[in-house]
């Protein structure tokens, strides 16, 4: 594999996560308790024997930047290993800002020429799942393609959000949908490409298309040169609150397929969380912890069921947090009650509160899309006031303060609280 060059785009805004990504960039968002998302793209090229990564980033890229730091924690580094970041080359004309996928790499053109390879692994930062990329670039070489998409097959319903493609009895892809309207297959890509390097390298100096599905795979498919890896293990796009939630929602799962501690998935212990540094697990008395994971320096004097609690965050007595996912050092008030919360860092939720009780059918009014699933967000650093009564599908800003609540302290089902509105 040292003969392949993986490049995993990270610049996306992720904008259906709304205020998870407002300081941040999606691949840099928490997950499972421990990890951040672009953990598992990472780990699985550290896992696969490759030694060269480009990181391509653009939107808030410091807290992931601090993240992947030298590289060290997927072992980057080293005479012949090394992980480089590439923003976009701001300042020169024409090329302010990624474009789109295709662009990203084609800015970036000068990095692949003077680092030879065979082939180029193309990844997105922003899923959680386990491959072996060396089945895939194996599967590649042998079929004489020029590119190679791996693919799975996800629910009909879902079937519009993706890339969709259409294969013959040889998986040579023969038609392509980018996120159609009515999908006419169910066969859908995972953003994971492999291309011949000297191919990739003519397509992209011959056209200024900027998108890999619109455009760049299109293309390749009329010349014949488009074949389909089928995937059947554990796969997520987490790109949506209700994934979000429900891809923390399968640790908890014993029949999910995700398994980060099996597949070896690393993290950064020495970033700003400081994994490395954090105390033991409390659970002092009154304290109750079921089907939940629970992460270094929590305290709990509370209850907690079915939740994921990053490190550092403290439940007191008498709170309960239900099937919920709270972030690092977030304290959350005695007697206080979350169901069905996405809280990030570093909130202070007070005593006596409520949170995502109500009826949830009633989708967030400003951003119906965004929430419909009962599934209420604090922002990093808010605070939730003593004795507030908190909706379902609601969303509570970041850096929101007590002064900015109204006199009654109720924020009703479907309704936003958010000072940049």
């Amino acid at each position: 594999m040292r003969d392949t060059l993986a490049m995993i785009l990270a610049g996306g805004v992720g904008s259906r996560l709304n205020v998870l990504v407002r300081h941040r960039a999606k691949p840099a968002v928490p997950f499972g308790g421990i990890y951040r998302i672009i953990d598992f793209a990472l780990s699985n090229v550290m896992n696969s024997g490759l030694s060269q990564v480009a990181v391509l980033t653009q939107y808030k890229p410091l807290s992931l930047m601090s993240h992947i730091g030298t590289g060290a924690a997927w072992d980057f580094v080293g005479r012949t290993r090394e992980v480089k970041i590439l923003p976009p080359h701001t300042g020169e004309m024409d090329s302010d800002w990624y474009k789109g996928t295709a662009d990203a790499v084609r800015q970036n053109i000068d990095f692949l020429e003077n680092r030879p390879s065979q082939q180029i692994l193309i990844l997105s930062g922003d899923h959680v799942y386990y491959m072996d990329y060396r089945d895939m670039v194996r599967h590649h070489r042998s079929s004489g393609s020029k590119v190679t998409v791996a693919m799975m097959t996800v629910p009909w319903e879902q079937a519009n959000r993706f890339g969709i493609g259409i294969v013959d009895g040889e998986n040579r892809i023969i038609d392509w949908e980018e996120k159609p309207k009515t999908p006419r297959s169910n066969l859908a890509s995972m953003g994971i490409y492999v291309f011949d390097t000297d191919y990739l390298l003519e397509s992209l100096k011959a056209t200024d298309e900027v998108d890999f599905g619109h455009h760049i795979l299109p293309k390749a498919m009329e010349e014949g040169q488009l074949f389909a890896y089928t995937f059947s293990g554990y796969w997520r796009d987490v790109g949506t609150i209700h994934a979000y939630w429900d891809g923390n929602m399968d640790l908890l799962r014993p029949k999910s397929g995700l398994e980060p501690e099996t597949w070896s998935i690393c993290t950064n212990v020495e970033d700003d969380t400081l994994l490395y540094d954090r105390p033991p697990i409390r659970i002092l008395p009154g304290g109750e912890v079921k089907d939940s994971a629970i992460s270094p320096g929590c305290v709990i004097r509370g209850r907690v069921k079915g939740s994921i609690l990053s490190p550092g965050v403290v439940v007191e007595s008498g709170a309960e947090i239900n099937n919920s996912v709270v972030m690092h050092n977030t304290w959350v008030g005695s007697r206080t009650v979350l169901n069905r919360v996405v809280a990030d860092k570093q909130a202070t939720i007070g005593p006596n509160s409520t949170i995502g009780v109500g009826n949830s059918h009633v989708a967030n009014r400003l951003y119906p899309e965004h929430l419909s699933t009962g599934i209420t967000l604090i922002g990093k650093w808010a605070v939730v006031p003593e004795g507030a009564l908190v909706g379902t599908n609601c969303i509570i800003g970041p850096k929101m303060t007590k002064k900015m609540w109204p006199e009654d302290l109720i924020l009703p089902d479907g309704e936003t609280m958010d000072d940049l509105i």
